[in-house]
């Protein structure tokens, strides 16, 4: 619900005497603003329990097989778009580089291609009991340090072969011999973390319209063409399991592919529910796009299963919600019983924390026994000897960077920006993509505004307002009037630092109202006053990724943040053009430094904003793309924006209105020269410019800040 004060007994002229240490940030003095820094998470959750409700009521019409047949296939489809489709199947050109030898077993170590040149670095556990052919396991890993070699895994591994399954396991991205921002400096990524590395490319991926689930589950079905290749190996006994990052890509593969058999993911599977009122978005590939808008949640994966064995493994302690794990897997249950197969979905919950712990294990062999060697379904775990990480290495380097120089996600993900920059839109297909992409749907007609009091500072007032961008979406504002009669021409002024960042005397904003126009400074949402506690938190999560639970979550709802914010410029420019003081013929837009971006976006969709001026803008989403690391970018995306536009088309989009634009940064948030910026930003209609530190508004923006016609 809208913040509000009654104001009734308000006159314009009311000086507000309670004022915090600063003055401008108004609302967080009053009880109104408590919970305030929650209100944007709050609004966005409310949209998801939407599509989760409608998700239940479509579930319960499934009442026949053929029902859940075809909701496997709705599944299916919608994953493969979220992630942009798969690459094309390529030979493989695998090679054993290597064998270890332990008791009852062997390891070979391999390196296949999953995409030309796109190395992967993988071990086969080979039974030497036994007869062949024998059931084999697709084994995904989670994030745990020395991908393949970590200590757990080996000792999963060399069990199932020691039971009689072969079983294969690789790095994945960013761990082990695969890290894909590696630094031969350092020895190690760039971003030291797997989880960071993941997300920083993840970022470059959804600016394609692609996932960077697309890279890792790819890799997992080319792991299993691998596996399959095998004579040792049963195709008709395959089964899946992993933890972590690992369950993650044991769901995935699992509901995409028929040659797997059985699965059993381990701590991962629980509901979107609860991870929204617990943990939040998890790492990029754990994301698929738009989950929320399409109806599906963590259930789906395992309804896409039946009637095949499903093992959900849970842990009690774990961080993704034991809770939302119980409620899927009764959800799970009705669904299979409808498929005529409800012995065939089960549970296991271990008190304990996240990992593969040895209940979990010992019941995912048991389970495998059950349904693929069921003349011995063994569930005891002998002990195993790990090798070194070394020892498991498939590359002289111990790092497939060094030793073979192929692809990486970066590269590759070039590749695909290169297919759609020759085929940008123009004209209306533009507005009508850029809108579609971004989400944007502001209201009609004058917003609600509430009046919270009157500032005086010589020349020129200070009146406190909230206007509602959409219901449940409060933007605190600053509207600067100079003195004196008369229509003036106004700026609605967005920065990322909120709205009062440059409201002090002195600063940007006085400079335009000395200038002669009326400024509404906005706390767009997420900014200001209703910054979130995730932008204000500063760990090194945030120093990367910034605001990104609120991107994520509306990424999933079909909506960007950049969409929303434009919204809420849209709104200022209603609010302000229903003022009997302002020419509403002439408003403009000043967007400062990640608003300047949607300051942009709100110029192109809103042709009542006559000029903007932009500083401190990204220079383009390509750059993002060629930049190997970027900060605070997640804010900023628009999934699939590379398909159909950058920023300097949207600029040149706006033609014949004027366009400012002032020390464009790099991804990283450093400054670009100048010279750059014009190459980039080509066009009658925009205007470069440098902005020196201390250098008055009105010194940089003469043209932008003359109130004639």
């Amino acid at each position: 619900m809208l913040l509000r004060i009654a104001v009734a007994g308000l006159a314009l002229g009311t000086i507000l005497h309670a004022q915090t240490t600063n003055e401008l940030n108004f609302l967080t003095s009053l009880s109104e603003g408590s919970g305030l820094a929650d209100r944007v998470a709050a609004h966005l959750d409310g949209l998801a329990a939407e599509s989760f409700a409608a998700r239940r009521a479509r579930l319960e019409q499934l009442e026949t097989s053929a029902d859940v047949t075809a909701r496997r296939i709705y599944i299916r489809e919608k994953m493969v778009q979220a992630v942009g489709g798969f690459p094309e199947r390529t030979p493989l050109n695998a090679r054993v580089v290597g064998t270890l030898k332990r008791d009852g077993y062997r390891i070979e170590k391999i390196v296949f291609e999953s995409q030309p040149r796109f190395y992967v670095a993988a071990n086969l556990y080979v039974p030497e009991r036994g007869r062949a052919p024998y059931p084999a396991v697709l084994y995904p890993l989670g994030h745990e340090p020395g991908g393949k070699s970590y200590p757990v895994w080996q000792q999963m591994l060399g069990s199932l072969a020691r039971k009689g399954f072969v079983a294969l396991t690789w790095d994945p991205l960013g761990q082990g011999e695969r890290v894909q921002l590696y630094d031969p400096d350092l020895k190690q990524s760039k971003v030291v973390s797997s989880t960071t590395e993941h997300t920083i490319l993840g970022a470059q991926c959804l600016l394609n319209g692609d996932s960077i689930a697309r890279y890792t589950i790819w890799d997992g079905i080319r792991a299993l063409d691998y596996l399959l290749s095998r004579k040792e190996v049963d195709a008709t006994r395959i089964a899946c399991t992993g933890n972590s990052g690992g369950g993650t890509h044991t769901a995935y593969l699992s509901a995409l592919e028929d040659r797997i058999h059985v699965a059993a993911p381990s701590c991962y599977i629980t509901s979107w529910p609860r991870l929204l009122q617990t943990i939040g978005p998890q790492d990029a590939e754990q994301i698929l796009l738009p989950w929320f808008q399409a109806g599906l949640d963590h259930g789906d994966f395992v309804h896409a299963f039946a009637p095949k064995p499903y093992l959900i493994l849970s842990a009690i302690r774990d961080f993704f919600s034991i809770s939302g794990a119980r409620e899927t897997f009764q959800e799970a249950k009705r669904i299979y019983a409808v498929a005529d197969a409800p012995e065939k979905v089960h549970m296991v919950e271990a008190d304990d924390g996240h990992g593969y712990s040895k209940p979990r294990r010992e019941a995912a062999y048991e389970w495998f026994g059950r349904w693929l060697k069921p003349d011995d379904p063994t569930r005891n775990e002998p002990e195993i000897e790990p090798f070194t990480e070394a020892e498991l290495f498939c590359t002289p380097t111990g790092q497939v960077a060094t030793s073979l120089q192929g692809e990486t996600v970066f590269t590759l993900n070039q590749q695909r920006t290169a297919q759609w920059r020759k085929s940008f839109a123009t004209g209306e297909r533009l507005l009508s993509e850029v809108k579609r992409l971004t989400g944007y749907a502001p209201a009609s007609g004058p917003p609600p505004v509430h009046f919270y009091g009157r500032l005086g500072r010589p020349g020129y007032s200070i009146e406190k307002l909230v206007y509602e961008s959409e219901p449940g979406i409060p933007i605190p504002s600053l509207l600067f009037l100079p003195e004196g009669g008369g229509k003036r021409p106004a700026i609605v002024y967005a920065h990322s630092r909120g709205k009062a960042e440059e409201g002090a005397p002195g600063g940007d904003i006085e400079g335009m109202v000395r200038a002669g126009f009326a400024v509404l400074a906005v706390d767009l949402r997420g900014r200001g006053e209703t910054a979130t506690r995730e932008a204000t938190k500063g760990d090194n999560w945030t120093r990367y990724f910034g605001q990104y639970d609120l991107a994520m979550t509306s990424f999933q709802l079909g909506r960007t943040l950049v969409g929303m914010r434009a919204a809420d410029i849209a709104r200022g420019v209603d609010a302000l053009a229903a003022r009997p003081e302002i020419e509403p013929e002439r408003i403009f837009g000043f967007g400062k430094d990640a608003d300047a971006l949607v300051m942009l976006h709100a110029a192109l969709f809103d042709a009542r904003i006559r000029r903007v001026a932009l500083e401190g803008m990204l220079l383009s989403y390509d750059s993002v793309i060629r930049y190997p690391i970027h900060r605070q970018m997640f804010e900023s995306v628009v999934p699939g924006a590379l398909r159909v536009y950058d920023l300097p088309n949207l600029a040149g989009a706006i033609a014949p209105r004027p366009v400012w634009i002032a020390n464009a940064v790099d991804p990283l948030g450093l400054p670009v020269a100048q010279s750059e910026t014009e190459r980039a930003f080509a066009g009658r209609n925009i205007r470069v410019s440098t902005r020196r530190a201390g250098q008055p508004v009105t010194a940089v923006y003469a043209d932008f800040l003359q109130t004639g016609n």
